[in-house]
């Protein structure tokens, strides 16, 4: 039990940290681990690995994931973007490496081993680019002379052409769509929005025509008659077939047939044995988590906070409904994790970092700056 009286640094963060968000993320924690546990068996036995392999290494990497959660949730506004911008340099230089030393899967080279693990860069760099350009629009308004919005354009340049040299166009989707979702809160203006919707359907196109496997996706999704369709058929079918219960755990068949049921279509899964109701709660706890940190953060009277946990949340909460919109086949395939239930080392301690930034940002600052100087007990008793 955490008294109000105590006057430690520990006390302080606990009560001017938001525990129901902190909460909601350790539910989607403890679903991760008890949904690979149904997912990943029939993929490791594939791959004549111990069954529980995917299992041990989540939980191997839960571990420091939690302790990044908890400790970036420690830090203050100014450390955070000194955080951000020291991850945010390593992440484009391994992003940059990643081109020339990656390994290539299925023509794509997003991974790069460092110290016999492998990494993928670009899950770190999303939540420093996010920061730093809430940081960039918050200084913008504070400093007109400022050429903020230029920096934040070139970051975004930056950004965007190392992804697509991998390519990795769903990270630069979500990056594009996060970054204009933050400069429409700083106060866009409409030439802005003409100019980046041309853009954006530029770019789009050019990815049709120039990255082959954008093409295939593309085509398959217009038309399920122009190509393989296996994996999101059967994902869409699971939810049939799971119905509003489910047909139970261990009961499912879609995790046998899918090689990616542990990560991509790991919502698939948890749709056939354990039903339409577990997903809808998953749901919930995502939608719940975005709610809650949206506004939490349009109560914050520093701008830059308010941009930053924004900006986080919409980042959170949009790879969310993409992962759950490919398995519900309303969107194009994409390769990316739901997050904190997906298998994936890089992005579970990515997640983690971006949330704790989430949790440091939306702490009652003034009321925490009080109980600092040792205002507790009159905190209290207000």
């Amino acid at each position: 039990m955490i008294s109000r009286t105590q006057l430690s640094p520990f006390a302080a963060w606990w009560w001017t940290m938001d525990r129901l968000t902190l909460a909601a993320l350790g539910a989607l924690m403890l679903a991760g681990i008890i949904l690979l546990l149904a997912a990943s068996t029939p993929v490791a036995a594939k791959l004549g690995l111990d069954p529980f392999h995917f299992v041990n290494r989540q939980i191997f990497y839960l571990i420091p994931a939690i302790a990044i959660l908890l400790g970036t949730s420690l830090l203050s506004p100014p450390q955070i973007r000194r955080l951000a911008l020291i991850v945010f340099a390593i992440g484009v230089v391994l992003l940059a490496a990643t081109l020339v030393f990656g390994t290539e899967i299925k023509g794509a080279r997003r991974w790069i081993v460092l110290a016999g693990v492998n990494i993928q860069p670009s899950e770190f760099v999303k939540p420093s680019f996010v920061v730093l350009i809430a940081w960039l629009f918050s200084e913008s308004a504070r400093k007109p002379d400022m050429p903020a919005n230029t920096l934040a354009l070139v970051l975004l340049g930056l950004v965007v052409t190392l992804l697509m040299l991998q390519p990795d166009v769903g990270q630069t989707m979500l990056i594009a769509m996060v970054w204009c979702a933050l400069f429409f809160m700083a106060g866009m203006r409409l030439i802005w929005v003409a100019g980046i919707g041309a853009t954006a359907l530029g770019g789009l196109g050019l990815a049709y025509l120039t990255v082959p496997h954008v093409a295939r996706r593309m085509k398959r999704f217009l038309d399920p008659s122009s190509g393989d369709t296996f994996q999101v058929d059967n994902a869409v079918e699971s939810f049939v077939r799971g119905g509003w219960l489910g047909q139970g755990p261990g009961e499912g068949t879609v995790k046998r047939i899918l090689p990616d049921s542990h990560a991509d279509f790991i919502f698939a899964v948890a749709a056939e044995e354990f039903g339409i109701v577990l997903c809808l709660i998953v749901l919930a706890l995502f939608a719940f988590i975005v709610i809650r940190v949206l506004s939490r953060a349009m109560a914050a009277q520093d701008a830059f906070a308010r941009y930053a946990a924004s900006g986080l949340a919409i980042l959170f909460g949009t790879q969310s409904a993409i992962n759950m919109a490919v398995n519900l086949h309303l969107i194009p395939a994409k390769g990316m994790t739901l997050p904190f239930i997906s298998y994936g080392g890089s992005s579970l301690l990515s997640l983690a970092y971006g949330m704790g930034m989430v949790l440091a940002l939306t702490r009652e600052r003034p009321r925490a700056e009080r109980l600092g100087r040792g205002g507790m007990v009159r905190a209290a008793s207000a």
